[in-house]
């Protein structure tokens, strides 16, 4: 597996930069990929299918001015910014079979992060909801997927010293809530992970064997996704 550490400077690059990735392995069918972005800015990120009056506080995101944008994979809405680690894994799915359904691709890869994670941890890491990963029943990561023909997109958020208050001023308490949430708060219900991001790159690098540099960067791709798709309303406030 190749390994790209690269944010660029707006949230509309990064988010088309996942998406042009997995375009990318699927034409070429080649490679498999573990990249890393860590957001500059704060902004909110809705699943492909979610209802943006719904998930977003508006009025308070535009008096922040906080972007309110959609990624390509479904799951919930999450709050980016600085503090915020994410990576991103393509994978060609017929090269494991536990990839080959939704759930159990979901299985595999969280039970991948755990066992990365834990040695670097003090505490237990459990597995939550879809695709939680929680200490102490307080969720940290959030996961989701995109699926292709022949690869797979699995990418997701690691707090490890995020602004909660943010969450709360921004995000208003989801609708679904997976049961261990128990309707606790944002504040109440997350957690930071208090490591500095490189550790957490290093332990996925190792437990990936991501140990060679991904130079094909897209960029082309990426530039005309961000342009239009990611700026676009008709797509970032479709539902």
């Amino acid at each position: 597996m190749k390994y790209i550490d690269l944010t660029f400077p707006t949230p509309q690059h990064n988010l088309a930069c996942d998406e042009a990735l997995i375009h990318w392995c699927e034409e070429r069918r080649q490679d498999e990929i573990l990249r890393f972005w860590e957001p500059l800015q704060y902004f909110a990120v809705l699943g492909h299918s979610g209802k943006t009056q719904v998930e977003v506080d508006l009025s308070s995101c535009r008096a922040n001015r906080v972007p309110v944008l959609r990624r390509c994979s479904g799951g919930g809405t999450v709050l980016q910014g600085p503090g915020c680690l994410n990576y991103s894994l393509i994978l060609r799915m017929r090269d494991r079979t536990p990839l080959q359904g939704v759930a159990e691709a979901n299985r595999f890869i969280m039970r991948r992060l755990k066992s990365s994670l834990e040695p670097i941890m003090d505490s237990e890491i459990e597995i939550h909801g879809v695709s939680d990963l929680a200490i102490g029943k307080r969720k940290f990561s959030g996961n989701a997927q995109y699926r292709r023909r022949h690869f797979l997109l699995f990418h997701g958020t690691f707090l490890h010293h995020f602004d909660l208050s943010m969450i709360e001023k921004l995000l208003p308490m989801p609708l679904k809530q997976p049961p261990y949430r128990q309707n606790r708060s944002h504040s109440n219900f997350l957690t930071n992970l208090n490591l500095p991001s490189s550790r957490v790159k290093e332990a996925l690098k190792e437990s990936w064997s991501a140990t060679e540099e991904f130079e094909n960067i897209p960029y082309e791709t990426i530039e005309r996704l961000a342009r239009e798709r990611y700026s676009r309303d008709d797509w970032n406030f479709k539902f």
